[in-house]
């Protein structure tokens, strides 16, 4: 653990005012730290992507991807636009030719705003046709629909009438075959593209985590008896959004009995001294990017009970084993093979997997833990590549005890592993 980093039982209020602003992400003025990243980075990042995307349509002979995924859009364009509502309503969508134009269709009154994104040649109205603005014209506007997507193809695609597609509802997909379209799974050219991370998107995803650590810290000052953990919970809100970020995967934070089983979500319960807090960001903060990390601390700082400390040990000895034993070129099956192994008391209440991508949000690869290897979650085949980051993950708990959550977020270089986040543990 860093020497200048707060040990177990230091309490946030008592550091210096240096350390005060720099853990809390303030400048003297107690005003949000600016980011430090120049454009030139953000260009780079937005070129490399987009070549990215465009290499797997290739990659997959199709003429073009077509997507609906806001983040599928925010990777390839940077350009974002209401990601919650459009993830849900089929209002906005891209089509993204290997070798020809970026299209985007934004829906109407809302063109202006492709200007703030990058890589798009040009801009059409899009046609909506989900049900709820459609009603008994659906049909009729999926048809128009699919002819303006045939003709595009028609125009740009050399010839090729193949394409990818990353969401789609039946009735469009079957508007597109009628026209002789053939359409393929998009989300696999999509997720493999954005498995593998450039020096620049490394970059604005530090500036995530560095947001995130100092919500953290936050929460830490916050985590005192008496207060609730929607309390808790709104000071990792607070500090992304003022910093620019933009929203939240889960809202998973919990304590004492809540924390097992696992998955329950923020509520208004009060926090008693010395109950376990445990939690997990999943924070989409700044320039899109993710910081995915989970930490357990108890209430108001006091030391650990006998059986929170042991859960904790084996919680920490998880992900520094995992951690360690990464290498690029490593077969998720080695990986498998050399990972720590969880006690049979504690397997009941294991977290499903034992690493996952992550880039924009949570991503490909899911691997799944040792003893989940033969079931039917996660990925088996394939390897760790140089470039990837990836999150270590550990929930460790036994009959009647709290859980211990921990995650922590790992760059694979060619020289081993490199943990992007520094928030210290509790030992």
């Amino acid at each position: 653990m860093d020497d200048h980093l707060p040990q177990t039982g230091d309490v946030i209020p008592e550091l210096s005012d240096g350390l005060k602003r720099s853990f809390f992400n303030i400048d003297a003025f107690g005003r949000p730290l600016k980011s430090p990243i120049p454009q030139s980075t953000l260009d780079r990042a937005r070129a490399y992507r987009l070549q990215r995307m465009r290499d797997q349509v290739v990659a997959h002979d199709c003429a073009a991807i077509l997507m609906y995924s806001p983040i599928n859009i925010r990777y390839a364009f940077d350009y974002t636009n209401m990601q919650i509502w459009s993830s849900r309503e089929a209002t906005r969508y891209a089509l993204l030719f290997g070798e020809g134009p970026a299209i985007m269709h934004e829906y109407k009154g809302a063109e202006h705003m492709v200007k703030n994104g990058a890589g798009v040649d040009m801009v059409i109205p899009a046609t909506t046709w989900l049900y709820m603005i459609s009603d008994s014209e659906v049909g009729a506007r999926a048809a128009r629909w699919a002819a303006e997507i045939a003709d595009l193809i028609r125009q740009h695609g050399g010839g090729n009438r193949r394409i990818a597609a990353d969401k789609l509802d039946p009735l469009g997909l079957r508007a597109l075959e009628a026209l002789g379209i053939e359409v393929i799974d998009g989300q696999e050219l999509a997720e493999k593209a954005r498995s593998v991370k450039s020096p620049d998107e490394i970059e604005l995803m530090k500036w995530t985590i560095r947001v995130a650590e100092s919500g953290m810290w936050r929460m830490y000052a916050a985590s005192v008896p008496g207060a609730t953990e929607n309390e808790i919970w709104a000071e990792l809100h607070h500090e992304n959004i003022r910093s620019g970020g933009e929203w939240f995967e889960a809202r998973l934070l919990s304590s004492g009995p809540r924390t097992n089983p696992w998955y329950q979500e923020a509520s208004d319960r009060v926090i008693a001294e010395g109950e376990m807090i445990s939690f997990d960001t999943d924070m989409i903060g700044p320039y899109g990017y993710c910081a995915d990390l989970s930490r357990s601390w108890t209430c108001g700082h006091v030391p650990m009970t006998p059986v929170q400390r042991g859960l904790y040990r084996l919680a920490l000895d998880q992900i520094q084993q995992n951690t360690e034993i990464l290498r690029a070129d490593m077969s998720f099956a080695e990986f498998n093979e050399k990972s720590w192994k969880i006690p049979e008391v504690n397997q009941p209440y294991r977290y499903s997997l034992a690493i996952h991508g992550v880039g924009l949000v949570d991503e490909w690869p899911v691997v799944p833990l040792h003893v989940d290897v033969d079931g039917s979650f996660g990925t088996r085949e394939g390897r760790f590549h140089e470039n990837m980051v990836v999150c270590v993950e550990s929930l460790i708990a036994a009959p009647g005890t709290e859980s211990i959550k921990l995650e922590t977020q790992v760059l694979i270089t060619a020289d081993g592993p490199e943990r992007l986040d520094s928030f210290p543990w509790e030992m």
